[in-house]
């Protein structure tokens, strides 16, 4: 899951930061390492791979059960349903044949259980499990269903032949958020809000520190969780993004990153406030409507293509063909990326991001998942 934000530095310098000083003026950000400059690889989607072949959904019945927050959550979730109207337009789905389910907070084992059943038992294949909070009812539920082809966003299930794992390499696209970071922050000092602090969140943070640290060795990253892993309210709480964005503004960070679902909101709310900046993650927030008061100051977004798998495999399983999904989404698969909406990426920002990706697809760097 994941989230993110953006506002202008106090006294307009966000708006005549252009890179943030690209070039590394004294005094002005950090000073930064000389970048890669290699051209980047393109990924592509499934479509792409099989060179946009037409394929017929009209016969499926399509189910999907979401995480917490649902449709309208501005990120994680509403890239899911993203994919899924994808699916239903270009696959040909037939009105009647989809459902949507949403989860409530803090529910138990049993509540997911009964929503994947229910779709299973309604005739609803393939069904999409939005996050690794399905891991351990898909666990249960996809053995009393073998025909059924489940998916599964973010996590695997060991010795389940019919759930196919759709995970990422978020800390591919993180990486790339932090290299915009260090060139917009005027502090050279720059943090990362967690909605929950487990794994998959972490290789957020892992992601985004180093890629700051290599494009600005010098660069100060500060990382603040807004709940601990065994509370999941925070991919939900503006309120308590709002108190944690403060507290690492208040501590000299300039830039932040959050990768903190619904509860994203409130950062934005706080970052705006203080009058600092923010990189945007999983969608490219800056276009997102609910974010449409804020999205003047999103400086870019990192992208996890939840759409794209979602999409995907809907489309493989319509082909018969799950095999054919990439093992990782990650950069060379068009499973993560970045996006630049709102023109504060420049030509050089540009080239230096493209040299960065280049680098991580082709193998030249390893980016860490652990922090």
């Amino acid at each position: 899951m994941s989230v993110v934000l953006a506002v202008f530095v106090a006294g307009g310098c966000a708006k005549d930061s252009g890179t943030g000083g690209v070039t590394g003026t004294a005094g002005a950000g950090c000073e930064f390492a000389t970048p890669p400059g290699a051209p980047a690889t393109t990924g592509s989607s499934a479509a792409e791979r099989d060179g946009g072949e037409k394929v017929d959904g009209s016969g499926l019945k399509i189910g999907l059960a979401y995480d917490l927050g649902g449709r309208g959550d501005a990120s994680f979730n509403d890239l899911a349903a993203a994919g899924f109207d994808r699916a239903v337009e270009e696959l040909g789905v037939k009105a009647g044949n989809t459902r949507e389910l949403s989860a409530a907070p803090n529910e138990d084992e049993a509540a997911k259980q009964t929503r994947l059943r229910q779709l299973a038992r309604d005739g609803f294949n393939p069904i999409v499990g939005v996050g690794f909070a399905y891991t351990e009812s898909l666990r249960v539920v996809a053995p009393e269903f073998p025909q059924v082809a489940f998916g599964l966003v973010d996590s695997a299930v060991e010795g389940a032949a019919n759930v196919t794992p759709l995970v990422f390499a978020e800390q591919e696209g993180a990486f790339l958020a932090g290299v915009v970071a260090a060139y917009h922050s005027r502090n050279c000092h720059v943090g990362f809000v967690g909605g929950v602090d487990i794994p998959l969140i972490r290789k957020f943070e892992a992601g985004f520190r180093q890629g700051a640290a290599a494009a600005a060795p010098k660069v100060s990253v500060e990382a603040k969780y807004i709940t601990p892993a065994t509370d999941f309210t925070g991919f939900q709480d503006p309120a308590k993004g709002s108190e944690t964005a403060k507290g690492l503004i208040e501590k000299g960070a300039d830039v932040l990153y959050p990768a903190a679902g619904a509860s994203g909101i409130g950062v934005f709310s706080a970052v705006k406030q203080a009058g600092v900046l923010a990189v945007g993650c999983d969608a490219d927030q800056y276009n997102q409507p609910a974010l449409a008061e804020s999205r003047d100051v999103i400086v870019a977004s990192s992208l996890k293509r939840v759409d794209v798998a979602v999409y995907d495999f809907f489309r493989a399983a319509a082909k018969h063909d799950l095999g054919s999904l990439p093992k990782v989404f990650d950069l060379k698969a068009d499973g993560v990326g970045y996006a630049t909406s709102g023109g504060r990426v420049d030509a050089k920002l540009q080239g230096v991001l493209e040299g960065f990706k280049a680098q991580i697809v082709d193998g030249t760097i390893k980016v860490a998942d652990k922090p």
